[in-house]
């Protein structure tokens, strides 16, 4: 007898917070799941039906995860492409695709992929050297954007290059020569947005609405749905959002940060091919969560609505400063009893500084009243080590 949608077994490659809240999804739909993830204790451990614990670049373990599963997805993107590239050949299914996983992991070809398409992305080349960082600096100015191609993230892996003078610094601070760099120009924005959209097997994409971030020391603080920006401006970078969609041929979750210049147009930052921190609000602020939909997408479900319920406030909730061990968490039962405020704690054992231990969400009727709800909570809760 074939299989139904709901006898699939799903895998994922990663057991953070991301894979969490994919299997809550999944296993609220009835799904198997099994993940793969280095530390015994990870956030999905106990919430998955089996835990393969083995490293992310360990190619024997991505097959026992393919023969044990139907189709594989991943919660980041930092992973071994080309194994799952052959994984794929062998009628194994994977998505997001590995081809597109491949661009997308190099910020250098992922920006090369949309400037062909004809998508809006900021001035960019590639650095072999100090002499290429010189140029960069002739030709977009000073302060300029210098990035390492592959793997950084939450503000990891960039350097502000503000002189000629400040070169010798940046080009060591990114390895002075052992990374794959990239020049960027920087751009003067009012607000750094972000798109989710999601497609399906069939080639149905839904698009969530534009979410206006605000970091601190380049790590995602708040995301506040609906975005202050013009109709305008909301309407391009949904559409923008969708044919990036299209130029990645992506299935599942997509995230596009989009900075919305002083002018209201848009340009793209970058593309992460999975569910997205900063679309944490989805869960209580809109029908469809964006990670119900990446389950629905990658299993072939049709995909559900992506409506804003209401106005939404999501603030992640970080280790703090001084405090690095088991964690311990203060304030939850002051959380809770505020109304209106949906308090997710992500289950790592171990607190360190700057480390996302989990997240408030508040849905009201307005932006404001989210907002000072939220704050409150925020001021409430401890992330502290014993």
């Amino acid at each position: 007898m074939a299989k139904g949608y709901l006898d699939k077994r799903i895998g994922i490659i990663g057991g953070g917070q991301l894979g969490q809240m994919m299997l809550l999804e999944a296993k609220k739909m009835g799904f198997y799941a099994v993940v793969l993830d280095p530390s015994p204790d990870c956030p999905c451990h106990s919430l998955c039906d089996e835990h393969i614990v083995a490293d992310f670049g360990d190619e024997e373990a991505f097959r026992l995860l393919a023969d044990k599963t139907d189709v594989i997805t991943y919660e980041f993107e930092h992973i071994n492409a080309k194994a799952l590239e052959r994984l794929e050949k062998e009628g194994y299914k994977v998505y997001p695709t590995p081809a597109s996983l491949e661009v997308i992991q190099d910020k250098l070809t992922q920006k090369q992929a949309m400037l062909d398409a004809g998508l809006p992305v900021p001035d960019f080349m590639r650095v072999e050297n100090k002499e290429d960082m010189k140029s960069a600096g002739e030709k977009y100015g000073y302060p300029y954007m210098l990035k390492a191609r592959t793997g950084g993230y939450d503000g990891k892996g960039n350097a502000v290059v503000h002189s000629a003078e400040d070169i010798e610094n940046a080009y060591c601070e990114l390895g002075s020569g052992s990374i794959a760099l990239m020049a960027e120009r920087m751009i003067s924005f009012k607000m750094e947005t972000s798109i989710l959209a999601c497609r399906s097997l069939n080639g149905e994409i839904a698009v969530y609405p534009v979410g206006d971030n605000r970091h601190i020391d380049s790590i995602l603080h708040e995301t506040v749905v609906p975005a202050n920006i013009p109709h305008k401006a909301s309407d391009k970078a949904m559409a923008i959002a969708s044919k990036v969609m299209e130029v990645f041929d992506g299935i599942g979750m997509f995230c596009v940060e989009m900075f919305v210049t002083n002018d209201n147009d848009v340009l793209i930052n970058e593309v992460a091919p999975r569910p997205h921190n900063s679309g944490h609000y989805t869960i209580e602020g809109c029908v469809t969560s964006q990670f119900e939909n990446h389950i629905r997408a990658v299993t072939g479900l049709p995909l559900g609505d992506t409506s804003l319920i209401g106005p939404t406030v999501m603030i992640n909730i970080l280790g703090e400063e001084g405090y690095d061990g088991k964690a311990y968490i203060e304030g939850v039962d002051k959380v809770m009893a505020l109304k209106g405020a949906a308090l997710h704690i992500y289950g790592k054992s171990h607190t360190k500084p700057k480390r996302k231990m989990g997240h408030i969400t508040v849905c009201a009727t307005s932006v404001s009243k989210a907002r000072s709800i939220a704050e409150q909570a925020y001021g409430f809760i401890r992330i502290i080590s014993q």
